[in-house]
């Protein structure tokens, strides 16, 4: 056996108990494929900014943050209060609570492209209320997004991600205009909407090109098909999101994981005439979920919008270079070949001369597995794809730290494959 494997094991006896527990109870163990690796996750007991503790009661600073979603950080003090308070005041009821017109606004004076917001629980339920959108107002039903993308848990999402087309489902090349336009082109008459991420995140932090995206929009226009941006991760990268950074306005926008402060949320914002299908006084679509802009939500994403600032965006962009810098240092020490995609705060590593077209299709799965294992059992936790997300409480002193137990796990790793 691995020695890697053995060490995780061995540390991890307790989440291995409650994973056979889950097993008897839950397909897999599980309700979420992200959270699963081999041979069994962890599980994690509580946090607290930088870090989190497992059931064994080993602490790990965590560089992943729920996948981009902790952009504060574990159990940060404000969204902590805020949560608390309307939590003693009620967490739901059917009428209108005033948090959400809070959140809405900030939202509407963050983003320039969003002149009304409509609050869902998830960023998935956000892709399948804008593909909703896009099929009444077009009356066309497929749609066209980039092969490898992600856009959440609709099947006609999701046969995309894998890069299989589906009978409403098309897919082209990401960054690669012509594609676009050739399926659109030749399918544009049933195409009813163009989703694209400004940065495919599940699929290894690839920015997208200004001009791609911005030829995209005009070939979709054309077509009769919206242009739908998925900013669900993205949003972070700066104040009014990636589209304001080159200068795009898409019809809708995707939103989610940091307009939640940590507790389940999504969004579709876009124009004030696409969205009004939604109004009771006019009504094209019923759209309705009990928890749908609930008042705990709502309040712990005002504090963690409002706390994101330019600021603090740029200081973790900042650290992101340390941190980048520091890893492929120590993989050329250890002999280890260590190639990257970055964006932003965010990164994704691979252990291989060049980045693949997608994390999808890297060749270096037996690395990587050995490093994410090796990762853990030197505390420090990353995605089992390589990707690192920071937290605006990241400081210089958790990159050192970051990057001396990333030393020790490739240690680990070189040691096994020689």
């Amino acid at each position: 056996m691995s020695a890697i494997r053995a060490a995780y094991l061995e540390r991890t006896k307790s989440s291995a108990g409650l994973f056979a527990q889950a097993t008897s109870l839950m397909p897999g163990g599980t309700s979420r494929q992200a959270s699963f690796w081999a041979p069994y996750p962890l599980t994690i007991k509580r946090g607290a900014g930088p870090r989190f503790w497992d059931i064994d009661g080993h602490e790990y600073l965590d560089l992943i943050n729920n996948y981009t979603a902790m952009v504060h950080g574990h159990a940060y003090p404000p969204i902590v209060e805020a949560a608390r308070k309307q939590i003693g005041d009620g967490t739901g009821w059917a009428a209108a609570n005033e948090p959400q017109c809070r959140l809405a606004e900030l939202i509407v004076d963050r983003v320039p492209a969003i002149e009304r917001v409509r609050f869902t629980n998830s960023g998935s339920e956000a892709g399948a209320l804008a593909f909703t959108i896009a099929r009444i107002i077009t009356g066309k039903n497929k749609l066209l997004m980039a092969r490898w993308g992600y856009h959440g848990s609709l099947l006609e999402f999701e046969i995309g991600s894998f890069g299989k087309e589906g009978p409403l489902t098309h897919l082209a090349t990401y960054n690669d205009l012509a594609d676009f336009e050739t399926v659109l082109s030749e399918h544009g008459d049933d195409i009813a909407a163009v989703f694209l991420e400004p940065v495919l995140g599940a699929s290894g932090v690839i920015r997208g090109e200004a001009d791609f995206l911005h030829g995209v929009k005009s070939a979709a226009h054309e077509a009769g098909a919206l242009f739908i941006l998925d900013e669900v991760l993205t949003l972070r990268f700066a104040i009014g999101g990636c589209q304001a950074g080159i200068d795009i306005a898409p019809d809708l926008t995707m939103l989610g994981k940091i307009i939640g402060g940590g507790f389940p949320v999504g969004a579709i914002g876009g124009g004030a005439d696409l969205l009004k299908i939604f109004d009771p006084a006019d009504m094209k679509v019923f759209h309705t979920g009990t928890f749908n802009a609930n008042p705990v939500t709502m309040v712990a994403g005002e504090v963690s919008l409002r706390e994101l600032t330019a600021e603090r965006i740029e200081r973790m962009d900042q650290l992101r270079q340390s941190l980048q810098s520091g890893l492929v240092g120590v993989a050329k020490k250890h002999g280890l070949p260590l190639a990257t995609n970055h964006y932003g705060s965010c990164l994704n590593m691979y252990f291989s001369e060049s980045v693949p077209e997608s994390s999808i299709v890297r060749d270096d799965d037996d690395v990587i597995g050995k490093f994410h294992l090796a990762c853990i059992n030197h505390g420090l936790f990353i995605a089992p794809r390589g990707m690192i997300a920071l937290s605006t409480v990241t400081g210089d002193e958790h990159i050192a730290e970051a990057i001396e137990r990333a030393d020790m796990a490739m240690r680990d790793v070189a040691a096994e494959i020689e």
